[in-house]
């Protein structure tokens, strides 16, 4: 939000300089961003004099250049080069002398330098209106009436040059009090009062008004919940034209265009009081009848940027006497009903609406004006006739407009201030220290906060309607600290806390166990949006007022937002990835869902680049022993299971109790292009809350570590293609010897030298007896039973 320096003095008086009020400003909450210059003619017409041409002749090396002698004063006369067609010796002239600047409309400029032009001395420029922003006219050099501008003389001192500060406020969206310069005045002098600072500060009220005679019109409005007050005046003789020059220049400042003197109008009353406003032309309002309420789902309605779209129903809107749309209240006008050159009667809306209606209809729209930005957060609903007063005063003086009869209003029910009970206690509790009660109750003052009656602790208060955020008591709290200032608060020199031990049932200690684990094994945590865009909306849950359509969807699935973290550390150099991260996903099928998981991603090299190791790219293998590691802490069993998923070319699941606990895969190509990712990519997801279950009922269990070594044999297997690993592995599990305690594949070979239809998997085996050590004959029976198992059950051959 921009606020000018010039025109928040119209509220405030005070002496500090701009970038004191932005450090100030900043101190309670409202961040400065940064502060720029504004001018009304860029330049400030710095280096331009008035000047008189003595001689004008044609140049004897250019057909179209002329050579001149112009005198700027004190009988300087200079040598101009001049390209412009009506350029004439007697002429009154605009001159830019050497060392000026000249800015073009996008702020850029060059620097009036002596110079030869085909051969003679050009010592300035005479100037052009548009040359000087004056204009866009570029139909010669602007010429002075000799009787009003004196050689020699600053061309500027004939102008009103609007020169300002504007900063650029980082408003957060609970601030809706600050959103105007009245309302930025208010708080910064409620700071200053408090702070011994000089300020002066009067509070805004409505203004009398003269009004002629009587109107026909008639306001109803349909549904008081979804507009609260609404105020309506009508003026006649209205004469639609530009703007004075200073309240163009107030617009300006802050980034918008002028318009007409009545749209200009609304928008300063906007942006300086925080009360939209809306002006209809009332020739057009059918039958001289304003109502506001809702309209049929699917009516068309054409609004002010030329779009036909349909209604859905739940929108406030302005309607005529025939039920015709005239206006999306709080959001944006209609095509047909808005103030146009042709316009001489004007009916001026002030109101204030229901902030929950205005957000549903401005984002079913995707619609975000200056005033749905106000009236869905909530606007002063005890500034509305305030704002509709002053917007009629200007338009009388600025359009000759008349006030005709009474305003019509409706406020069937006041909005009251809000109640609340604060408690010293409270306050020495949240901000560690002690401030004075009367410190405090000059604080509550200043914020407009009525001390209502003093209790045995605190105060019974009324927080003013303005305040929507203020609430509760942490708010009021929040509110005095932010006055006091937050940097009178000492940093404590020690802190205590009672640490929490967290039982093995509890989720968040499996959670930081595991994180603690992975970060070990140099993995990065990453946190992602929930809301997302999906191609594919298959049993996705979508939302009903989304902010954009790029976060319309609950995301499904934690893959896609670690393939963006991906994408944007491959795209700066930083391609080996380590991801993990804890979230939600969710899915609309018989009911919704809502399951937490953890998401590994590994891609690029396994250990970083050094001279000691050659290359090593991240493998399939490696995320699956970074998740066996984490299974280890389970101490549970599950077994591995082929699976089929779109988001994978080659995949496999864990399962447990006939439910999948993780799924393991390498990122399918398809999905990698969508991301424009051209490494390979590793991924998993673990259900959390089916782990934390699992472990829960399978509680750890410690015993001896064994006096004797492991043996381990290897087996290299030919089998048929369609033999999976799975049934080798039932199958060596179903052995009866007690000493066989592990088996592992560690290699799959499909290729040349093999026979058709054949591949090889080399497996591992290792044997224990924790009572002696294994002799050879013990460790053969073993293996010759495994051996025979695999060839009667898959026709299995040995390899070497």
């Amino acid at each position: 939000m921009k606020i000018s320096n010039n025109w928040l003095k119209d509220y405030i008086k005070t002496d500090l300089k701009t970038e004191k009020i932005g450090e100030f400003l900043t101190d309670i909450g409202l961040e400065v961003e940064g502060i720029e210059k504004f001018e009304s003619i860029k330049g400030s017409l710095e280096g331009i004099v008035v000047g008189k041409v003595l001689t004008c002749e044609k140049h004897p090396n250019a057909d179209k250049l002329k050579k001149t002698t112009v005198e700027v004063g004190n009988g300087k006369i200079l040598n101009i080069v001049c390209g412009a067609p009506n350029v004439e010796a007697g002429q009154t002239v605009p001159v830019a002398v050497v060392g000026t600047k000249i800015y073009d409309k996008t702020g850029n400029f060059f620097e009036i330098k002596e110079a030869k032009i085909r051969g003679e001395v050009s010592q300035g420029m005479i100037c052009a209106e548009d040359e000087l922003g004056l204009s866009d006219d570029h139909g010669g050099i602007m010429v002075l009436d000799e009787e009003k501008f004196e050689v020699g003389k600053n061309f500027a001192d004939y102008f009103e040059i609007t020169n300002d500060e504007v900063l650029e406020i980082g408003l957060t969206p609970n601030r809706t009090d600050a959103m105007s310069h009245y309302g930025v005045a208010r708080d910064l002098h409620a700071y200053l009062s408090t702070n011994k600072q000089k300020s002066e500060f009067e509070k805004v009220s409505s203004v009398a008004l003269n009004n002629e005679g009587s109107h026909d019109f008639t306001l109803e409005v349909e549904d008081a919940e979804l507009c609260p007050r609404y105020i309506g005046a009508v003026i006649e003789n209205v004469k639609v034209a530009d703007s004075p020059a200073w309240l163009k220049d107030r617009l300006k400042a802050i980034g918008l265009s002028p318009i007409n003197n009545v749209v200009d109008i609304t928008n300063y009353i906007l942006h300086g009081y925080g009360q939209p406003l809306h002006a209809f032309d009332a020739d057009k309002i059918a039958d001289k009848k304003v109502k506001v309420g809702t309209v049929k789902e699917g009516t068309k309605f054409t609004t002010l940027d030329g779009v036909e779209r349909t209604l859905n129903g739940s929108e406030i809107i302005i309607k005529d006497g025939k039920d015709t749309p005239m206006c999306i209240a709080g959001v944006f006008g209609g095509a047909n009903s808005g103030v146009s050159v042709e316009t001489t009667t004007i009916f001026l809306e002030s109101a204030y609406f229901n902030p929950v209606a205005v957000r549903k209809g401005a984002k079913f729209h995707g619609l975000n004006t200056d005033a749905s930005f106000r009236f869905e957060r909530g606007v002063d609903p005890n500034i509305t006739r305030t704002a509709i007063t002053h917007a009629i005063k200007l338009i009388q003086e600025l359009t000759e407009g008349k006030l005709v009869g009474e305003l019509l209003e409706q406020y069937p029910k006041k909005i009251e201030d809000q109640y609340v009970i604060i408690r010293f206690s409270k306050i020495e509790q949240i901000l560690g220290t002690k401030i004075h009660r009367e410190k405090v109750k000059e604080i509550l003052k200043a914020l407009e906060i009525q001390v209502l009656n003093e209790i045995q602790n605190g105060y019974e208060i009324s927080v003013p309607a303005y305040r929507a955020d203020v609430t509760r008591e942490i708010d009021v709290i929040e509110e005095i600290l932010r006055i006091y200032g937050y940097n009178k608060i000492d940093a404590p020199q020690k802190i205590s806390f009672t640490p929490v031990k967290l039982a093995a049932q509890d989720q968040d200690e499996l959670e930081n166990n595991w994180a603690r684990t992975l970060q070990g094994l140099g993995f990065n945590e990453v946190m992602n949006n929930s809301l997302t865009s999906l191609k594919d909306e298959t049993d996705a849950v979508k939302l009903l007022n989304p902010l954009s359509n790029d976060l319309a969807f609950m995301r499904k699935s934690l893959l896609e937002g670690l393939l963006q973290n991906a994408i944007y550390n491959i795209n700066r150099k930083n391609q080996d990835i380590k991801f993990f991260e804890f979230g939600k996903i969710y899915h609309k099928r018989d009911q919704y869902e809502e399951r937490k998981q953890l998401a590994i991603l590994v891609s690029g090299r396994n250990v970083a680049e050094n001279w000691l190791q050659p290359k090593s790219a991240t493998s399939f293998y490696n995320l699956k022993a970074y998740v066996k590691v984490l299974l280890e802490r389970l101490s549970i069993d599950y077994k591995e299971v082929a699976l089929s998923d779109e988001r994978f070319s080659d995949a496999l699941a864990y399962e447990a109790d006939g439910k999948a606990l993780v799924r393991i895969g390498k990122v399918a190509p398809q999905m990698l292009k969508d991301f424009d990712i051209e490494q390979e990519c590793f991924y998993a997801e673990i259900e959390l809350e089916f782990a934390q279950k699992l472990r829960s009922e399978n509680q750890l269990k410690f015993k001896d570590i064994p006096k004797f070594n492991k043996i381990r044999r290897d087996l290299a297997l030919l089998i048929d293609k369609n033999v999976n690993y799975e049934d080798l592995y039932q199958t060596a599990k179903k052995n009866k010897s007690p000493y066989l305690k592990n088996i592992n594949l560690f290699d799959v070979y499909e290729g040349k030298n093999l026979p058709e239809g054949k591949k090889s998997y080399a497996m591992s085996f290792e044997l224990l007896n924790e009572e002696k050590t294994l002799e050879e004959k013990e460790i053969t029976a073993v293996m010759d039973s495994l051996i025979k198992s695999f060839q009667k059950e898959f026709n299995a051959e040995l390899r070497g």
